[in-house]
């Protein structure tokens, strides 16, 4: 390939390491507040799904996307809600409860988005970063979700509300030791419950970026197992904001390899390379089996962490 191919494919990865991995991002986000108090949400799935459906219905209706961006985080709240009072129950399994989660979104999507496959509904616009170009591929390379910097300012919201703020003490104190907040009075199953919703709604964020931004439409397979790769994620980024941005964007580039490639005429080996996500999740599930691995930066109410 010529220097200007490499260049162009370089830009393609970029721009789509941003576009794939926003809902990553929001996903993981929520995930990551939801594990700090102490609790893991394996639903996230049917979030994703359920959210991605209720947003794209509620654009369609509206004729609004950013109606359809809340209506998706407050679908995604509800069921997240669900999951932590359910937890909240003696002797239910969070890990249980999260896949039957999974589930129930994934089927209520399925029932109710039934005649929304084929309708058009307004999308998410987009940022143009790449105006100092006269190209076309680049612009249209830069062309960034608008979605992604409300995802930035939430990484640096809950990175710094965590760290300096009393409701981030609480959470964090729910996630690390119940005894030690119930000794100072703090309902520990109010904490999580409310970092549960508040994690589904970020969650559900994501989803709207799938169904109104990319791919930009609904149907049945739209998650592509997402919502599961973000609880890895999260691992693989330590429970730290910041490092699901970061993780959140390699797995972006990760999936934006093939189309990228495909931008710059090579097409062989298209659908291996668009494995190469789920081969880097089970990578991270590898790497972080090592007890001594996963014990930095879990919160210790975690299974993780025992």
């Amino acid at each position: 390939m010529t220097f200007d191919m490499w260049m162009d494919l370089l830009l393609a990865i970029i721009g789509g390491a941003v576009r794939v991995g926003t809902p990553f991002l929001f996903v993981s986000l929520g995930e990551c507040l939801t594990e700090k108090s102490g609790r893991i949400n394996l639903g996230l799935e049917g979030v994703l799904v359920f959210s991605a459906m209720a947003g794209f219905g509620g654009a369609y209706l509206s004729g609004s996307p950013w109606l359809g961006v809340l209506l998706a985080g407050i679908s995604g709240a509800g069921l997240a809600l669900l999951h932590g009072l359910l937890c909240s129950l003696n002797r239910v399994s969070d890990i249980a409860t999260g896949i039957a989660l999974m589930l129930l979104g994934a089927g209520l999507a399925f029932y109710f988005g039934k005649g929304l496959i084929q309708p058009q509904a307004p999308q998410i616009p987009s940022i143009g970063l790449g105006g100092w170009s006269d190209s076309p591929g680049v612009q249209s390379a830069l062309a960034i979700n608008a979605l992604f910097p409300i995802g930035l300012a939430l990484a640096a919201l809950l990175a710094w509300g965590l760290a300096n703020t009393r409701w981030g003490l609480v959470v964090r104190m729910a996630g690390d030791s119940s005894d030690a907040a119930k000794a100072l009075g703090y309902s520990v199953n109010g904490v999580r419950i409310a970092a549960t919703t508040a994690g589904g709604f970020i969650a559900g964020l994501g989803g709207a970026s799938l169904s109104l931004y990319y791919p930009g439409s609904w149907n049945e397979g739209l998650s592509s197992g997402q919502g599961l790769i973000a609880v890895a994620l999260v691992i693989f980024a330590r429970w730290s904001p910041w490092r699901c941005l970061g993780a959140a964007l390699l797995f972006g580039g990760a999936g934006a390899i093939g189309p990228a490639l495909q931008s710059v005429g090579v097409s062989g080996g298209y659908y291996l390379f668009n494995a190469v996500p789920y081969v880097l999740t089970l990578a991270i599930l590898v790497a972080t089996c090592s007890p001594k691995r996963a014990i930095k930066g879990a919160p210790m109410e975690l299974g993780v962490s025992r």
